[in-house]
């Protein structure tokens, strides 16, 4: 039996009809768009009271570029630097004594770790500031002698107060960096014939830098902050400068903001070099990096300009 099959119906090559584009419509989050305007009420609210209040802003522009100011900045940044080397190197060394298998090195870094952490950092900076109490001279033989307090000065207080406190924490930011690295990692390097202190040097702490930099960064930013306490040593940084400069010009509180301002403007740009220093450390352990704040807008302006182009062309 044949059938016929008509061919005048139409060509039978016709492509099929196209499916229609789906239309995503995205989900409406009521409760984001709620907890926004709470948000921008409630600073608009703290934006008017603060504007309202019998404060001087007018005074803060005055005196931020002031030259005892800038003087004040310049020694809390160097106050920072030198109390954050300390702070490394003796965490560092406290972190090594601590993991020794000599009972006696480990017993002093664990009691010079409880005694500093254990104490606030205040009442140790007035303690150094008066040893002379106890020390009424200091006598380190030919090199040098004299009287405590003309020794003691208060940037060495400070140095000394900020410094020795910071290696007691960097010692435990230390030791769990060193400890986050394999055991085989210190074996192959023994089997190789390194010794104990090359396999620190060359393989131990690089590998325990990815762990160690990301609070070490922050104890750079909480140093820089904590220089505020040595004005209670009378040490001229970035605090007691304004305090002296409010007193005088009878504009405590907006030099108070003032140095507020400053310490917001330092903390900011130690933030981003820490993110930068993370993203270099992170290059072993990370297949793909993490997109760097330009790098961000780049790929953002991209994509708006991709979609502008796509919506001029349908």
């Amino acid at each position: 039996m044949t059938v016929d099959i008509d061919k005048t119906d139409g060509p039978a090559d016709t492509p099929p009809p196209r499916p229609e584009a789906i239309k995503a419509i995205p989900v409406r989050h009521y409760g984001r768009y709620v907890s926004a305007v709470i948000a921008l009420a409630a600073l608009g609210a703290i934006v008017y009271a603060f504007s309202q209040g019998r404060i001087n802003w007018g005074a803060i522009p005055d005196y931020f570029f002031n030259d005892r100011i800038l003087s004040g900045v310049g020694k809390t940044l160097l106050l920072t630097v030198l109390c954050m080397l300390i702070g490394i190197v003796g965490g560092i060394l406290l972190a090594v004594m601590r993991l020794s298998k000599n009972p006696v090195t480990s017993s002093v870094a664990w009691f010079y770790i409880w005694f500093f952490r254990g104490t606030p950092v205040l009442v140790q900076l007035i303690v150094w500031f008066n040893l002379g109490l106890v020390f009424e001279y200091i006598n380190l033989g030919p090199i040098y002698k004299d009287e405590w307090s003309q020794f003691m000065t208060p940037f060495l207080t400070a140095l000394l107060g900020l410094g020795l406190n910071e290696a007691a924490y960097m010692a435990e930011i230390c030791r769990a960096g060193l400890l986050s690295v394999d055991e085989g990692q210190t074996e192959a390097s023994h089997a190789l014939g390194m010794s104990h202190s090359k396999t620190l040097r060359r393989i131990v702490i690089p590998q325990a830098m990815r762990v160690i930099v990301p609070p070490t960064g922050n104890e750079v930013i909480n140093m820089l902050k904590t220089t505020s306490l040595v004005s209670v040593v009378q040490y001229s940084e970035l605090l007691r400068v304004a305090q002296d400069i409010g007193q005088t010009s009878g504009a405590p509180a907006e030099m108070l903001f003032l140095a507020a301002a400053w310490y917001l403007v330092l903390t900011s740009v130690f933030s981003v070099g820490q993110y930068y220093l993370e993203r270099y450390y992170a290059r072993g352990s990370s297949r793909m990096l993490p997109s760097t704040p330009f790098q961000k807008i780049r790929a953002n302006l991209l994509s708006l300009s991709n979609r502008s182009s796509a919506g001029g062309t349908a």
